[in-house]
């Protein structure tokens, strides 16, 4: 691994992570993921088994990113936001793998603190999920969202884009 790791973090192998990327005080990376490069994960957070993430990726810190989540390039995600991966969760059963649900964050997407996203859905390029926003569908791309359950305010290009 080409990468700076704080001596609290636990990455299990195997897992790939890119030349550059920064794993931070107390973050847990399970196995089978893959980070690109000059990622940043901030402390506290969780990155699950088989969780795909792009380059220049920025996780703040306190994020949990659970399984069947992949993250392209050029993402921001804000302190604490939690994505989801089973829509009926039960702790008396076991969970099948089958029911987890892809979820696909976009280049460029920007979301922001404690915001919650729900599993198999897809937020567009550059779209921006503003803080506390539960995300329960679709965010098309360049598009602003906002509330609990989401809605969109904004569908025009954000600056700095291109």
């Amino acid at each position: 691994m080409n990468c700076k790791k704080h001596e609290t973090a636990i990455v299990d192998l195997p897992c790939r992570i890119g030349e550059g990327t920064r794993i931070w005080h107390w973050v847990h990376v399970r196995e089978d993921c893959k980070i690109g490069r000059d990622c940043s994960i901030g402390q506290c957070s969780y990155i699950d088994t088989g969780v795909v993430i792009g380059d220049n990726v920025k996780i703040q810190n306190s994020v949990n990113i659970y399984r069947g989540v992949i993250i392209e390039d050029d993402v921001f995600i804000g302190p604490s936001v939690t994505f989801t991966n089973v829509r009926k969760p039960w702790s008396h059963d076991p969970v099948d793998p089958t029911e987890y649900e892809p979820t696909i964050v976009k280049r460029g997407a920007s979301i922001g603190a404690n915001a919650t996203i729900l599993c198999g859905v897809t937020i567009g390029e550059y779209a921006m999920v503003g803080m506390g926003t539960v995300v329960n569908k679709n965010v098309p791309a360049y598009s602003l969202v906002v509330g609990n359950p989401m809605r969109i305010i904004r569908t025009d290009v954000p600056r700095g884009s291109r």
